[in-house]
C-alpha cells in the first residue's frame, strides 16, 4: 500500500524544487487527510458518524468535488494504514502550514475525535501527540478542545 501512495506522489506530485502551488496544496491534502484518518482508527472502531465528519470537514476546507474527496480519502486511508508514525505527516503540516493553520487542524481533530459524541482517551492523546509535532501550544490545544466540545 504504501508503494502505491509513493506511485501517487512520484506520478502527480514534482519534487519540492519544481513544485507547483496546486501540486503543494494536493500534498498537503492528503497529509491533513491521513491525520484525519488516522485519528479515526485510534479507537479501534470507526463510527458512521466518524466517517460522515471525515468526508465533510475534508470536502469543506479543501473544496474538493466528489471525484477528487473519494480519491484523496481512499488514498489517506491508504497512507495512515502504512505510516508508522505521525512525523510522515506532521512535517509535511510544519513546512507547509502557517500556526493558525495548525491550530486549525487540531480543531479539525478534535471535531472527528468527537463526532461520535464518545472521547477515546487514546484520541485525545493523538491529538495531544500531534499537537505537539506541530508545535500547537498546550494553550491552543485546550482551547480548541473546549470550543468544540461546546458546540
Amino acid at each position: 500500500m504504501l508503494a502505491a501512495v509513493k506511485r501517487f506522489f512520484e506520478a502527480q506530485l514534482s519534487t519540492a524544487a519544481t513544485e507547483t502551488d496546486s501540486e503543494r496544496v494536493c500534498r498537503l491534502q492528503l497529509a491533513s487527510a491521513a491525520l484525519m484518518f488516522e485519528l479515526l482508527k485510534t479507537d479501534r472502531h470507526i463510527d458512521a458518524r466518524e466517517t460522515a465528519k471525515l468526508r465533510d470537514i475534508v470536502a469543506t476546507q479543501f473544496k474538493l468535488d466528489s471525484a477528487r474527496l473519494d480519491e484523496i480519502i481512499e488514498l489517506a486511508e491508504q497512507e495512515a494504514e502504512q505510516a508508522v508514525s505521525l512525523y510522515e505527516f506532521t512535517s509535511l503540516v510544519n513546512e507547509h502550514y502557517q500556526y493558525e493553520e495548525k491550530v486549525e487542524l487540531i480543531r479539525t481533530l478534535w471535531e472527528l475525535a468527537m463526532a461520535d459524541e464518545v472521547l477515546d482517551k487514546y484520541e485525545e492523546q493523538m491529538i495531544r501527540k500531534t499537537a505537539d509535532l506541530i508545535y500547537v501550544s498546550h494553550s491552543d490545544f485546550i482551547k480548541t478542545k473546549l470550543q468544540v466540545r461546546d458546540q
